[in-house]
């Protein structure tokens, strides 16, 4: 039996193929298409007629991947984009109409399973607390869990409205920004995420979504995606910071000259990496690791469709 799920997020589209084996869920297929559903959604309130059709033609192909590798429960899930957007209601009902049915996750639900993906992973079996934090388009997912003698308990989660496409049309529109322009948008995520944990608090962090795996693939400068190599890998802090001030001062077409990046990221990996490095800053991280997986991967092992 093969079951999928699509995650449509405010930046990209991910489509997750799961088979079952002997009771447990396995991934056996993934494809990835940046749509940027959620450009400029921060400013007009609506989601643009051309973000809208890029999506549903990436829902509509992955759907399509989905029943031809056999699976027979596909589910697909948007994320804050389609959570804000004033016409989301139109985007809902043209994806129904092409026989790909759309439903939308709140942003707890959302840090819920991508925490859950986590602990689900033996890879992160032996922390005793762990925090993830999930960079996306227009919202960033932050949790930490304690292990206890009855299970892990969630001492925090938190979904904000912080993520690479808002910076884009907003603080950081142009494509090149100087150290002014990144110390205020620095300023203004601080003052969002509005936490600061003590040393030793956030216990492990495991980075989750494309800011993390893109920062490693470009680090190690792999030609092709290795998402063996990149899964667990660890990003140190400072990495991360210098990673901000190396990309921020270069054009898109600089950006996507750049070996390692994913194609179409151009526009966004280093609005992802000080998402990221200023996240770290609130947890007092001196580190994290990277994770390939995410919520598909949660709901795929837990949902009972």
């Amino acid at each position: 039996m093969r079951k999928a799920v699509l995650d449509v997020g405010s930046n990209s589209v991910l489509l997750t193929i799961a088979e079952n084996r002997d009771g447990k869920w396995w991934p056996v297929g993934e494809a990835t298409a940046v749509t940027s559903l959620g450009e400029g959604v921060k400013v007009t309130g609506v989601l643009s007629q051309e973000a809208i059709q890029r999506t549903l033609a990436a829902v509509r192909k992955f759907w399509s991947q989905a029943q031809a590798a056999g699976c027979e429960h596909i589910r697909a899930a948007a994320t804050m984009a389609a959570r804000i957007a004033k016409n989301q209601a139109e985007f809902l009902s043209l994806a129904l109409q092409q026989g790909t049915p759309i439903e939308v996750i709140s942003g707890d639900e959302e840090a819920a399973l991508g925490l859950q993906s986590v602990l689900d992973d033996p890879l992160f079996g032996n922390s005793n607390r762990i925090s993830v934090i999930d960079p996306g388009g227009h919202s960033t997912e932050i949790v930490t869990a304690q292990r206890t003698e009855k299970g892990w308990e969630t001492i925090f989660r938190r979904s904000f409205p912080v993520g690479t496409l808002a910076l884009r049309s907003g603080r950081l529109a142009t494509e090149a920004n100087d150290g002014l322009a990144i110390l205020r948008a620095a300023s203004d995520l601080d003052a969002i995420y509005g936490i600061c944990y003590l040393p030793g608090q956030c216990g492990e962090v495991i980075a989750l979504g494309a800011a993390g795996t893109n920062l490693i693939s470009i680090r190690d400068q792999h030609t092709e995606w290795q998402p063996d190599l990149v899964h667990g890998a660890e990003l140190e802090y400072e990495e991360v910071s210098k990673a901000v001030g190396w990309l921020m001062p270069m054009s898109d077409s600089e950006r996507a000259a750049v070996l390692g990046l994913e194609p179409g990221r151009e526009k966004t990996v280093h609005l992802g990496a000080l998402v990221l490095e200023r996240g770290l800053f609130a947890l007092r991280a001196e580190s994290c690791r990277v994770s390939i997986r995410g919520w598909r991967h949660a709901l795929l092992e837990h949902d009972q469709i």
